[in-house]
């Protein structure tokens, strides 16, 4: 089994600053890639940004200069620095990887139980 456990949301006033933390245990052999996604009320799930095992990068538009991903790869664990909030970026955040359980087994996609982020005054 996998396992991946966020922590971080909460409320937090617009223009303040949030990090969210995911960490991923049980059976993983490697980890292609790690990253958040968000999914505002009434809305659909979106991609944040996302870091990939060599390092690459990639981040929504709207987050892009505000939001910063990094891992510590000894940890198992993605993080999401996120500043200068704005209302918009309400939403469950949810954490993403890709894990290889096994040197012989395919890689699939796991996802957090999700965790809140209200940016309100």
């Amino acid at each position: 089994q996998v396992q991946l456990v966020e922590s971080g949301g909460g409320l937090v006033q617009p223009g303040g600053s949030l990090r969210l933390s995911c960490a991923a245990s049980g059976s993983i052999f490697s980890i292609n890639a790690m990253g958040w996604y968000r999914q505002p009320p009434g809305k659909q799930r979106e991609l944040v940004a996302r870091i990939t095992s060599g390092g690459s990068t990639n981040y929504a538009d709207s987050v892009k200069g505000r939001f910063t991903i990094s891992t510590d790869n000894g940890k198992n664990t993605v993080y999401l620095q996120m500043n200068s909030l704005k209302p918009e970026d309400t939403a469950v955040y949810y954490c993403n990887a890709n894990i290889q359980r096994s040197s012989w087994s395919f890689s699939g996609n796991y996802w957090g139980q999700g965790t809140q982020v209200t940016v309100s005054s």
